[in-house]
């Protein structure tokens, strides 16, 4: 090889590797919003009635306060029958017990519910972050896909060349032999 065909794959290489350098700095401009999304999160921030809210949802679906609401209820219906009718503060039906009970209910529900919307919101942005990541990731693949095309297509022309100057060397050397096979 003389040393401008040295020159030109030299050249040649250095084309194909800018164009590598390339698609990866456009990789990485693409990326970087969502990196930044992902890396730096919307701080929560919670009022006072949303965090009690959370607190009066996480304790009233817990078995401790089923235990204990159960606990409670027993004490009552035994006190109301076992103590002297005088001195009972509600007597059967129980009617007291059953209002405090709606109660509770009443306030109860709407309390777990806020506490459901505000699960429901961290919830959505969780699918969010999940989305940006399968966002990057095929942002990754189809930059594997530019690298390997680019890959692909360098070593076809680089074939070709190769074949191109093997041609040439079959057709000097078919010359020679027939220059030779004259004399």
């Amino acid at each position: 090889m003389d040393n401008k065909t040295i020159d030109n794959l030299l050249i040649d290489e250095k084309e194909h590797l800018t164009k590598l350098h390339q698609i990866v700095k456009d990789t990485m401009k693409e990326e970087q919003l969502i990196v930044n999304n992902l890396l730096n999160p919307p701080d929560e921030v919670l009022s006072r009635g949303q965090a009690i809210s959370d607190k009066v949802a996480r304790f009233g679906g817990s078995w401790q306060f089923i235990i204990m609401f159960g606990v409670i209820l027993t004490v009552w219906i035994i006190i109301n029958v076992v103590v002297p009718i005088k001195d009972r503060f509600d007597p059967y039906p129980f009617i007291l017990m059953n209002l405090v009970l709606s109660t509770i209910a009443a306030l109860q529900a709407p309390i777990i519910m806020m506490s459901q919307n505000r699960q429901e919101e961290k919830d959505r942005m969780r699918s969010e972050n999940d989305y940006l990541i399968n966002l990057k990731a095929e942002m990754e693949i189809r930059s594997l896909h530019q690298k390997i095309d680019l890959l692909l297509e360098e070593q076809i022309k680089t074939l070709f060349d190769t074949q191109a100057k093997q041609f040439k060397i079959l057709e000097e050397i078919n010359s020679k032999i027939d220059g030779i096979s004259k004399k």
